[in-house]
């Protein structure tokens, strides 16, 4: 249950615009799934991992943009989140001006595993893909600087923002407790995400990265996407995952700011800014949380959201969107929460902290 100062500081934080940078936009390079993607999987021929067609982006006509992402980067002084790397990329007249303002590679459906998101979405680009990609752009911008100083203070002062993870557990669960058809138990999942994501975030290091903003797991076992497929109920075995998974993060992150000089994060817990709505709604103004707004079936999670599919008249007051994502009104709390919370909801600092350092 969220203590009655963070209750607070969360109703506080709602009544705030979305611009609390007065300072140019610190370049930021952006990672993950589909909590962060802007558009990258409609690049991809093959993948189903998308959200370009209605009702996706009923709001905003024309725009398929995801809002928490969005609402983070104007909170960092940008308008929206940085363009897509396939988008830059398509355009190599202006690809070395842009990449200066920042970068976003996250993929729909995408893991920290490699293998993640292929069975189940055709394509999609894994966190390690997505390095390969930003290793590009910071060869680019080491040569257009031409001087390793310059490059390693233009790192060191941009943002690396990371969310990924659930699919890594929904796909463990969707193909029977196998990684690569090979059985595993959720013990050695834990171990095997853990080593594959220190991996990752050191590889980003030895490019240059040097502020990290992580999001961790939700707990999955609340989604509408679980709801319909388990009665109505939580899957409890997910959400201890998925809290667990936090715990493993905190130790793993506090390590590696001590191996790795000058490294400093921020790691917001998702599961406990998520389990704070569903238990306490009506502080947050939210009437549902259990089915989604968009979507088939008992609780709109059987299918993902179209525009032959049910669809909500208040969307703003439910917790999720479709069967994964959460609504607008929740993305953005979401963003104000890593923003300005406290180390309660965001560990060791805020991103507002992380950026002044």
């Amino acid at each position: 249950m969220t203590t009655l100062s963070s209750q607070f500081l969360l109703l506080w934080l709602l009544s705030l615009p979305l611009h609390f940078s007065t300072e140019a936009a610190l370049p930021a390079f952006i990672f993950g799934d589909s909590t962060f993607d802007v558009g990258t999987n409609n690049f991809l021929q093959h993948s189903t991992a998308t959200a370009n067609y209605l009702y996706n982006g009923i709001d905003f006509p024309f725009s398929h943009r995801n809002f928490l992402v969005d609402s983070s980067a104007r909170l960092f002084g940008y308008k929206q989140s940085p363009s897509p790397y396939f988008l830059l990329a398509n355009h190599s007249s202006s690809f070395k001006r842009r990449i200066f303002q920042g970068v976003n590679f996250a993929s729909g459906g995408s893991g920290i595993l490699n293998t993640t998101g292929f069975l189940a979405y055709g394509e999609v680009v894994s966190l390690g893909m997505q390095i390969q990609q930003f290793s590009i752009v910071e060869q680019n911008i080491k040569q257009i600087l031409g001087n390793p100083q310059a490059t390693a203070n233009f790192f060191s002062k941009s943002i690396f923002l990371i969310s990924v993870g659930s699919n890594d557990v929904f796909d463990y669960k969707r193909f029977n407790g196998t990684i690569g058809g090979v059985p595993v138990s959720p013990p050695e999942l834990m171990q095997i995400l853990l080593l594959n994501y220190t991996d990752h975030l050191t590889s980003l290091y030895n490019l240059g990265a040097r502020k990290f903003g992580i999001i961790s797991m939700p707990p999955l076992g609340c989604c509408p996407y679980v709801r319909d497929r388990n009665n109505g109920k939580c899957l409890e075995l997910a959400n201890e995952f998925a809290k667990s998974f936090f715990i493993q993060m905190k130790t793993l992150l506090e390590l590696l700011s001590k191996q790795l000089p000058g490294m400093t994060y921020s790691l917001g817990n998702s599961y406990k800014m998520t389990v704070n709505i569903i238990q306490n709604p009506l502080i947050f103004g939210i009437k549902e949380t259990r089915k989604a707004c968009c979507g088939n079936g008992t609780f709109n999670g059987l299918t993902q959201c179209d525009q032959t599919t049910n669809l909500c008249a208040e969307r703003q007051d439910h917790l999720f969107w479709d069967w994964f994502h959460p609504t607008q009104a929740v993305s953005r709390l979401a963003a104000l929460t890593l923003y300005g919370g406290s180390r309660g909801l965001v560990t060791p600092m805020n991103f507002s902290r992380l950026v002044q350092i």
